[in-house]
């Protein structure tokens, strides 16, 4: 569900006109609806409300400081994978002790920021790093707890670039690592080992994974509690699906429903970690259409936006609906098929292939929906193009809440050295 609609022909955010942040702003441009991003916070919130559920969301689907901020005032935790983003969050105004600080490349530096600004958990993810971070807490003389992120060897059904709970994966560790760590825990003196995190993909549709995941690692804490160790914490990850097509994901309140009686009966504290079900379908790209050009039996479309404003569809071959910011009275006019392609100087600049709809003429505004989730915090300068702007609406007010970048941007930091001259 979303608050981008028609009215009267024309697509509002909110109570917007879309096409009057697009006049004054110009394209692209992300577009993101607060009200969105709220009610699904909302969602999960209430649906894990009988175990009281620490709801962290992940920075890296949308890391946009108003979007943080929005999410810190509604009482949110982050999970957060970069020291970058563990600066915004707290810049935002986050709890330190709702930060769980997950990444399997943990730089030093990193960690000790991490460990001063005095998160809640780190999710580690192999024997060196918890060796590394029990370290830096010994030179800082502080404790610090962790959770031990377990690959749970599940097959969440999802694309193989955004699956991590496999046995090829590079995230989590595999039980024997696991076990033998929880049986060495007094040798990090330094460190509470509190807690055990799993996360086995992305865009997952349905229930199952996540329960085979979960008794998995309840077998873990069960296996602890023989050895004399506590386990207080489960983080069960995210990876909640959205609607960007024909899709039809479970909603957070059927996912509680699937999970809850194993989390009841653990008596753990819970923590979850959504992103892109939060602000998937709170955000839109908005491009303008430059030229059309036909190609032998293709009808292109150029828009002003390409790979890298929105990479998914280049990328994974993702799927994003593309709707006319203006449409006839009852969308009965006639419609046609385009390859919706950007100005990038690659083939495989492009938002959407074979796609039918109403006929598009130069100038029209488009917009690329469900972009709220990683949008933005992926797109690049290639072919030195600046950055989109970034906008939150609310009820019938819109703010900017990133600048557009300008080639003046871009030179920053360069510098032509000496013998060039």
């Amino acid at each position: 569900m979303h608050r981008f609609a028609y009215k009267n022909g024309e697509l509002w955010c909110e109570q917007v006109r879309v096409s009057e942040i697009a006049r004054k702003i110009g394209t692209p441009l992300y577009l993101y609806s607060y009200n969105t991003i709220l009610d699904h916070y909302r969602q999960v919130q209430k649906a894990f409300a009988p175990v009281r559920a620490l709801i962290c969301f992940a920075v890296k689907a949308n890391s946009n400081l108003a979007v943080c901020r929005a999410l810190v005032k509604a009482g949110a935790g982050f999970d957060v994978v970069s020291g970058g983003e563990l600066r915004k969050v707290l810049q935002a105004g986050a709890n330190p002790k709702k930060i769980v600080y997950a990444s399997v490349g943990k730089t030093p530096s990193e960690i000790e920021a991490a460990i001063r600004s005095g998160i809640l958990l780190f999710n580690v993810e192999s024997s060196q790093e918890l060796e590394r971070i029990e370290q830096i807490c010994r030179r800082l003389r502080r404790r610090q707890q962790v959770s031990l992120r377990l690959n749970p060897e599940v097959d969440p059904h999802t694309h193989s670039f955004i699956t991590t709970g496999h046995k090829a994966s590079k995230f989590g560790m595999d039980l024997k690592t696991v076990l033998a760590l929880l049986r060495s825990h007094r040798h990090y003196p330094h460190l509470i080992i509190s807690g055990l995190h799993i996360h086995i993909g992305s865009q997952i549709l349905e229930p199952g994974p996540f329960r085979a995941a979960i008794r998995k690692a309840l077998a873990v804490v069960e296996k602890g509690k023989r050895w004399g160790i506590r386990i207080q914490t489960l983080n069960i990850g995210g990876g909640l699906g959205i609607i960007y097509h024909r899709e039809t994901p479970q909603t957070a309140a059927e996912y509680a429903r699937a999970v809850l009686p194993l989390l009841q009966r653990s008596r753990l504290k819970v923590i979850l970690e959504p992103g892109r079900y939060i602000v998937g379908n709170g955000g839109i790209l908005l491009t303008r259409v430059l030229y059309l050009k036909q190609s032998h039996s293709r009808q292109f479309a150029i828009v002003d936006a390409g790979m890298n404003d929105l990479i998914r569809p280049s990328l994974y071959g993702a799927y994003h609906q593309i709707q006319p910011v203006m449409v006839n009275g009852k969308g009965t006019g006639r419609r046609a098929r385009y390859e919706i392609v950007g100005p990038i100087c690659e083939s495989g600049d492009f938002l959407a292939k074979n796609r039918l709809l109403p006929t598009i003429k130069g100038g029209d505004l488009l917009a690329v929906m469900g972009a709220g989730a990683y949008g933005f915090v992926m797109a690049s300068n290639y072919n030195t193009r600046p950055r989109p702007a970034e906008v939150m609406v609310r009820d019938n007010r819109w703010h900017v809440v990133r600048d557009r970048e300008t080639v003046r941007d871009l030179f920053h930091g360069e510098r032509i050295p000496g013998f060039l001259r």
